[in-house]
């Protein structure tokens, strides 16, 4: 049985293969640097918008802002570590406890934002298949218990590695990665389905009674909702899949350097994720979006009147320093 420590030099560079990987290295490091002050950043200001957005359901806006939680600690806590753990091997100066708190805490963190993202897309299918009955069935508290539950699922995985073997924890977190990928996968099939049938239905509707304005326009709002979270999960997907298929590949049939390379790159592709999970809201989301863009506008309107204000200030300091000297 092995420990997190000495499961590690499995992903990480022996003293002999530092130097093949040292740009590597020191590329992930500059990288992760500016990716991590962007997901703090842009998350940040996601949840300001989702706090700000009185359209959202209150239920989804529960979620997406867990999520978008998740992502903050990804770039305030994780890569910060992550980075200097990259520096430690560079100067082949790895300390256990380091490795250990870096593992920890991402996977606090990924298992948190990777059952959001099932999570909302879960809410999303209810809010279609059950239609008028998913206010009824899908509260407030209850998505609140949901989220709470995530974090203490979420908590508890990240300490498993310390009594549990390497050997097999690994494996479990990659086949239930991959289940739950497959598992979201299926559930937007479903939504698919859901939504051409409510369509048929609402079209014999008003050919039988008359059109329903006021219903359709409401479905048709779920059904955007239901696919501005799709493409969150197939950012998921594209930065995910390679860092797990990296992980079955090494647990299968060992490392060697060229895999350990492309490991380095699959771990900040993940952190990737964090960044452009915003972008995704800003972008599908129009609600989201515009209160992204006010932040935006008084953010420079602010800036530009204090620099407006200070203006007459310093030339006055200017011109009094100026007299001084004169004098």
């Amino acid at each position: 049985m092995t420990t997190t420590c000495e499961d590690s030099l499995q992903y990480f560079p022996s003293n002999r293969e530092i130097e093949d990987l040292r740009s590597t290295y020191i590329a992930n490091c500059v990288f992760n640097n500016f990716l991590c002050f962007t997901a703090i950043l842009l998350n940040i200001g996601t949840i300001h918008a989702i706090r700000k957005t009185p359209s959202l359901p209150m239920t989804l806006k529960t979620l997406l802002f867990s999520l978008a939680v998740s992502d903050v600690g990804v770039g305030l806590l994780v890569q910060p570590f992550y980075t200097a753990l990259l520096v430690n091997w560079l100067q082949h100066n790895v300390r256990c406890i380091n490795n250990v708190t870096f593992h920890n805490i991402l996977c606090m963190f990924s298992v948190a934002s990777f059952s959001g993202v099932v999570a909302v897309s879960v809410d999303r299918f209810m809010a279609i298949h059950l239609h008028l009955r998913y206010q009824e069935l899908v509260t407030h508290k209850r998505v609140v218990a949901l989220v709470i539950s995530i974090w203490l699922i979420s908590l508890v995985t990240a300490l498993t590695p310390l009594w549990l073997p390497s050997e097999i924890f690994n494996p479990i977190i990659v086949i239930l990665a991959v289940l739950g990928l497959v598992f979201i996968a299926m559930v937007y099939i479903r939504i698919y389905l859901a939504v051409r049938r409510h369509n048929r239905q609402i079209h014999t509707l008003q050919l039988q009674h008359g059109t329903k304005t006021g219903e359709r326009v409401h479905f048709a709002i779920l059904v955007k909702s239901a696919f501005s979270t799709f493409y969150v999960y197939l950012l998921l997907l594209v930065c995910y899949l390679p860092h797990l298929i990296c992980m079955a590949v090494i647990e299968i049939y060992g490392t060697f350097t060229a895999l350990k390379k492309f490991f380095l790159l699959s771990m900040t592709l993940v952190f990737l994720n964090s960044v452009l999970n915003p972008v995704i809201y800003c972008w599908k989301m129009r609600h989201i979006r515009h209160v992204l863009l006010n932040i935006r506008r008084n953010t420079f309107t602010w800036l530009r009147n204090r620099s407006s204000h200070q203006g007459p200030d310093i030339r006055v300091r200017r011109r009094n320093l100026t007299t001084e000297v004169s004098l």
